[in-house]
């Protein structure tokens, strides 16, 4: 069996991941095309293991290696009565894509929100995300909703 035939599991970030996450976490501005800088990385990486914040990180690994991680928050909503759950971030290294990691990433945290008693689960992509819009369009719903966006910092 070779080191891309092993299988992967999932589970929440641990401190010692934090090399593997960053750059990882690089890849991912990278991909769109964004520097979110130091300051924000640090906060984020930060927030994960602050038991008071909403905000999670779960990473797709062999045991040795990490390929891509998922963030993910609870949020209240007037849409519901429990908690919403967005996922904010998933990413898979791409030397790795093609193994389904997206998608157990993906039913991780499915799982975790059905354990929070989430009324919904929900993300969004780039328009131009082609490969990733077939995994989400296999395994949920597309409700048809355009994003505004407005800067304030």
């Amino acid at each position: 069996m070779t080191t891309t035939q092993l299988p992967v599991f999932i589970r929440e970030v641990k401190q010692a991941d934090l090399p593997s996450w960053r750059d990882h976490w690089a890849q991912y501005q990278a991909f769109y095309q964004v520097d979110l800088g130091p300051a924000i990385t640090e906060r984020t990486w930060a927030r994960f293991f602050d038991p008071a914040e909403p905000m999670h990180c779960a990473v797709a690994t062999d045991g040795e290696r990490i390929f891509g991680f998922v963030h993910y928050v609870f949020h209240r909503s007037t849409w519901g009565c429990n908690d919403f759950c967005y996922l904010e971030d998933l990413f898979v290294c791409p030397s790795a894509r093609g193994r389904m990691i997206g998608k157990q990433l993906i039913e991780f945290v499915q799982g975790r929100a059905r354990e929070q008693q989430c009324d919904r689960l929900y993300w969004h992509t780039q328009a131009t995300n082609k490969t990733a819009q077939r995994l989400y369009d296999w395994i949920a719903e597309r409700p048809g909703v355009i994003e505004y966006r407005m800067q304030l910092g």
